[in-house]
């Protein structure tokens, strides 16, 4: 057996640095695309359904502007708001009332991830813990003040406030429910939202991360007002401190009330997300913790979890994912108009729910996850031999 040589400490080092490169794509791609098709869709207008994008930080639209002569459209159909109407009809939740503490503590995860992965890397335990070390204390402090302080948000990247405001620029409908959200939210905000997230867009058409990034501080201001007027309306004296965990939970709460405002329903799971916001932050610190050591060790299953572990981010990625489907699938609201059994809705593939097709995919996003765990399996391997090669000249 013969000594690592340089040249594979290097490549397993330039390989941590393309998988920490991996996970900023991710965070920024779309993930997953959801579609739904039905006769009263037809595919001259909607080629490709009424379909969504999931991102980390939110879930966005997934239709295009149609180009047609016969067909007289300025702007893409919002799909989200498209969607959420049609689902609320047998009483699901909208969309954006899913994985809120995932979609706020994702960037401080995925850099998590990123460290642990160029930490394990490294071999010389100065150098690992430096980087290890570092990096959580940076990322701590991140999440710390983005979920905690005063004005936290202006911390969080642009695209998930971008979400947010997305997710609260939409009607809920007509009849009763949009008189409901229209007592809750108020029209008038409602249309502030949708000027300026216009105002954004006729910025920069590029993409719609460019226009959150040019403008996130006047998203911010937008989402502050509605706060404020909704709590003018509800007497209820708390003021906007612009924290992150204040946002989450209230724009949860807010997106539970869009079509089904019943507090006694709502309350008691606005409650448990605070909960599980305060576990998700604690538990990142402690494991941050437990991460260390294991870098100060250098080996043993503590040191290996830091390579191990990000290999399984697709998986973890599609076992939340399918436990949310599972929520709203399994958690149909009563007020809805049409009453249908409990029923789990298509994680991958193509299924039917009444006169709809359901196709549920992986997107560009899930390929840069499996690429990411594919690096980090090369890096893991390389590590491995190592050690063999150690123990073999020992």
């Amino acid at each position: 057996m013969t000594t690592p040589t340089r040249s594979s400490y290097l490549a397993a080092m330039a390989l941590a640095l393309v998988a920490a490169a991996l996970l900023v794509a991710v965070y920024y791609a779309p993930i997953w695309w959801v579609a739904l098709k039905a006769p009263n869709y037809p595919p001259e207008a909607f080629p490709d359904g009424v379909r969504i994008h999931f991102h980390m930080n939110g879930v966005f639209n997934g239709c295009k502007k149609v180009e047609r002569a016969e067909i007289l459209e300025k702007e893409a159909l919002d799909c989200v708001h498209e969607m959420d109407t049609i689902n609320h009809y047998v009483g699901m939740y909208p969309i954006a009332a899913g994985g809120p503490v995932e979609r706020f503590f994702s960037p401080f995860l995925l850099s998590m991830l990123g460290v642990m992965v160029v930490g394990f890397a490294c071999s010389r335990r100065n150098l690992r813990m430096g980087i290890v070390a570092s990096g959580f204390v940076a990322i701590a402090a991140w999440m710390a003040v983005t979920y905690f302080s005063s004005d936290g948000l202006r911390f969080q990247p642009a695209g998930y406030v971008l979400a947010q405001v997305t997710a609260m620029d939409q009607d809920a409908g007509s009849g009763d429910t949009a008189a409901a959200d229209s007592s809750s939210s108020g029209a008038a905000l409602i249309a502030r939202l949708k000027a300026e997230l216009a105002k954004s867009e006729e910025k920069a058409k590029d993409t719609e991360q460019a226009a959150a990034v040019a403008d996130k501080q006047r998203f911010i201001n937008s989402l502050r007002v509605t706060f404020q007027k909704d709590q003018e309306r509800k007497a209820s004296g708390v003021v906007w401190n612009g924290s992150g965990r204040q946002l989450m939970l209230w724009h949860y709460e807010k997106n539970l009330g869009r079509y089904f405002n019943n507090p006694e329903e709502i309350r008691p799971l606005v409650a448990k997300m605070s909960i599980a916001g305060q576990v998700m932050f604690f538990g990142i610190l402690a494991a941050m913790v437990v991460l260390l050591f294991g870098a100060w060790q250098g080996r043993g299953p503590l040191y290996w979890l830091l390579g191990l572990a990000p290999i399984g981010l697709p998986l973890f990625f599609l076992i939340d994912y399918s436990a949310w489907l599972y929520w709203f699938g399994h958690n149909l609201n009563e007020m809805g108009a049409f009453t249908v059994k409990a029923f789990m809705p298509t994680v991958f593939g193509d299924g039917k729910v009444a006169q709809f097709s359901t196709h549920s995919y992986p997107y560009w996003g899930f390929g840069l996850m499996v690429a990411f765990a594919v690096v980090v399996g090369l890096v893991v391997l390389i590590r491995r031999s190592h050690f063999a090669r150690r123990r073999g000249t020992g």
